[in-house]
């Protein structure tokens, strides 16, 4: 199963861990595995590359982890388009739990 955590501190999403693979179908062969994968680099690529901040990522393959945290004090506009991002994953994680709830879940944590 895909464990995907969200991280808040005072109604901010701070960053979120996914772990683990879903198991919905072989390695290489896992559509929900890719599209959890797609969004997780899409959103690290928009907050690091696009918006030029320094958001803290972390892989390991072998626990089968990929890791975002945001950086505190940033500008309102990029607060508020990181908030909005961090969102976005957040409710389409929990899209895919309804659609695969052996597969995927989606947690919040303070």
């Amino acid at each position: 199963m895909t464990s995907v955590t969200f991280y808040t501190e005072q109604g901010r999403i701070t960053g979120f861990d996914a772990r683990g693979h879903s198991g919905y179908a072989p390695a290489g062969e896992d559509l929900l595995c890719a599209s959890v994968t797609a969004a997780v680099t899409l959103v690290e690529a928009t907050v690091n590359d696009v918006l030029g901040l320094a958001a803290a990522v972390r892989l390991d393959e072998r626990e089968a982890l990929v890791s975002l945290r945001l950086p505190g004090g940033l500008a309102p506009t990029a607060e508020s388009t990181c908030q909005s991002l961090l969102t976005g994953l957040m409710l389409y994680f929990t899209m895919l739990h309804d659609e695969y709830p052996e597969n995927i879940e989606v947690l919040e944590a303070d």
